[in-house]
């Protein structure tokens, strides 16, 4: 099989959030048949939703797999399992210990129940297309364009880089 470059999203909003998403992308390193090539540096976001919550810690972790997108997304689900990620379809943007999301799988268009790639809200969230651009570069996007473009274009929100770097603390 060859191996794909995919791009996750990591968010978290319950908790120590520095903590858990640090933890998150050092679990990343586990995923049999995954090696994480790069990490963004944590960033705080406040929320994009109606529900009162606190802000966010966001990261992108760049994985190399051979894995394909479903099995990868079961290997994500079990990380956030692991954080008790909770999910509510009545509550979509409700405050989360831990969301892990794909947002590029090689260059791969899917439009599936459980997966659609890129991430269907990846151009409204300049809370992934920051930290991407930090990690990759400018890029194009299949379909939507190239990353400073989008990023040009994002409702805008209040952003900082977080002085923590993500390192490998003990579990």
């Amino acid at each position: 099989m060859k191996a794909e470059l995919v791009y996750v999203g990591i968010g978290s909003n319950i908790g120590d959030s520095i903590t858990i998403a640090t933890d998150a992308i050092n679990r990343m390193r586990d995923i049999q048949d995954c090696t994480l090539v790069q990490q963004s540096s944590l960033y705080r976001s406040e929320p994009v939703s109606d529900i009162p919550q606190d802000d966010y810690i966001n990261a992108v972790a760049l994985i190399e797999t051979t894995l394909e997108p479903m099995p990868m997304l079961r290997e994500l689900q079990a990380i956030e399992q692991a954080f008790n990620r909770q999910r509510d379809p009545a509550l979509h943007w409700a405050p989360r210990t831990l969301d892990l999301d794909i947002i590029l799988f090689g260059q791969r268009v899917m439009n599936d129940p459980y997966l659609n790639v890129p991430h269907h809200e990846m151009a409204n969230r300049l809370f992934v297309l920051t930290p991407m651009l930090e990690i990759s570069g400018e890029q194009l996007i299949p379909g939507l364009g190239s990353l400073q473009y989008l990023i040009n274009k994002a409702p805008s929100i209040q952003l900082n880089k977080i002085d923590v770097i993500p390192n490998n603390p003990t579990r």
